[in-house]
Parts: C-alpha cells; sequence; structure tokens
C-alpha cells in the first residue's frame, strides 16, 4: 500500500514569483507576475500564519477552525474583496479559499485582519491538486468559482478549468445537496459550463428554466465584474446542487 504524502504548499514569500517544491504543478493557470505592494508583502509575512495553511495531507476542517459548521470553498478568489465580504455577512459559515496569485492573497489577508475574521483561512497552491489528494469527500456546502479565466482561444479550450474531469473531482467533495456556483462573463464559456453540468448525472440545475440564474442576488458583486459592467460586458451566473442519489 501506498502512503500519501502531504501537499507542499507553494510558499508564501516576499518576492511574488516564487514557485518551488517538487509537488508544484501547473493546472488550470498561469502564474501571471503582477507587482505586489508593500502592504501586501507586509501581509504575506506577518499574517499568513493567522489564516494561511501550510502544508496538509487529507484537511481536517474542524481542527482548521475549531468547530463544526457549514463550509464553503472558493476557487480562484482573485483580491478576494468579495470573499471576504461573504464572510463577514456569514459569521456562522466557513469559507475556505485557493488562491496562486500572491498580490490577490496579501489583500485578502488586510481585509480579512481589517474585518476582523475568524471564518477564513487560505491555501496557496494549485486547487486541482488540492481537490485530488487533500480534501476528504463530501466535506462541502458549496463551492464557487467566479470568472475563471475563459481561455478563449479555440486552441487554449483544454486550458480551461470548467472540464468534466474536473467536475466530477469536484462533485465527489460536495455534500448531498451541496452547491456549485459558477460566474462568467465570458459567452461562449458560460454556455460550455451550463453544457458539461447539465451533463453531469450527479449535478441538478437550480434554474427555474434550466438556464442561468440572476447573479446579483446570491453573491456580493467583484471588482472584475464592477469593471466589465463598466465596458458593458454581460455576466452568466450558473447555479447546480448535487443529488442526493450518488
Amino acid at each position: 500500500m501506498t502512503t500519501k504524502s502531504p501537499l507542499k504548499i507553494m510558499p508564501i514569500s516576499n518576492d511574488p514569483g516564487t514557485e518551488t517544491g517538487p509537488s508544484y504543478r501547473i493546472r488550470s493557470f498561469v502564474r501571471r507576475q503582477s507587482r505586489t505592494t508593500r502592504a501586501q508583502r507586509r501581509a504575506l509575512a506577518e499574517l499568513w500564519a493567522r489564516f494561511g495553511v501550510d502544508s496538509i495531507e487529507t484537511l481536517n476542517v474542524e481542527v482548521l477552525f475549531g468547530r463544526y459548521a457549514p463550509l464553503v470553498l472558493e476557487i480562484g478568489f482573485g483580491d478576494g474583496e468579495s470573499l471576504a465580504d461573504m464572510a463577514a455577512a456569514n459569521p456562522e459559515v466557513d469559507y475556505l479559499g485557493i488562491e496562486v496569485h500572491h498580490p490577490g492573497i496579501g489583500h485578502l489577508l488586510l481585509r480579512a485582519t481589517e474585518l476582523g475574521l475568524n471564518n477564513l483561512r487560505i491555501i496557496c497552491a494549485d486547487a486541482v491538486e488540492i481537490l485530488e489528494r487533500h480534501l476528504p469527500d463530501e466535506c462541502l456546502d458549496r463551492a464557487q468559482i467566479f470568472f475563471p479565466d475563459p481561455w478563449p482561444k479555440t486552441r487554449h479550450h483544454k486550458r480551461r478549468l470548467i472540464q468534466p474531469s474536473f467536475i466530477s473531482l469536484l462533485v465527489r467533495k460536495l455534500k448531498p445537496f451541496g452547491q456549485l456556483h459558477v460566474a462568467t462573463d465570458c459567452e461562449h464559456y458560460a454556455h460550455s459550463i451550463l453544457d458539461i453540468l447539465s451533463a453531469t448525472p450527479t449535478l441538478k440545475n437550480m434554474s427555474a428554466d434550466n438556464g442561468f440564474i440572476p447573479g446579483s442576488s446570491c453573491r456580493p458583486s467583484t471588482k472584475f465584474e464592477r469593471r466589465g459592467e463598466r465596458l458593458g460586458h454581460k455576466v452568466w451566473d450558473i447555479l447546480f446542487a448535487r443529488r442526493d442519489n450518488q
């Protein structure tokens, strides 16, 4: 029998471009170089110990948060503003965010401290590997993915996060009736996501017409979304739930 080795989380350091470790694998993202502010660098150095998850084998949610509560996972939280708002508005719910870009993580650390959040933890790692090897099955009440990279060129579609194999993996992590919420401002990607989720027999569309839902009614808007709205971009929200008969 093989022993599952613990994941080495992507290191948090003052260098936003640092990527090391034998377990590091790029699956569905590009590690973009962007400027980390002095405040964000300080947050990464001083606040990571409070909110960050350094290394895990199988994540024990009750130990991580010190309680048993509903758990929401957000994959790719960007600058973390909407995630922080959700955590502040719902103190009875625990939130776990996964992101690889250090400026966004630093921003969320600062915001979490300002709001005094106790129900938020952050992982800096490949979300696919976390789901494959380190997150127990049927532990999530909701998973949310807001504005994943659309990879608009046809030859890059294989790099999109929302693929049938990924959804099959993610559904295993949802509790019965647990929800999956995805939002995108790319119309082609929106219909692709809707088709993939609709073709997953273990998922049920929560829209009355089996299409999209109004996003403003169920999540805070993001900085990315507000910028897109000023440019006339439309946003598509998709909400499915795991059926009980897995």
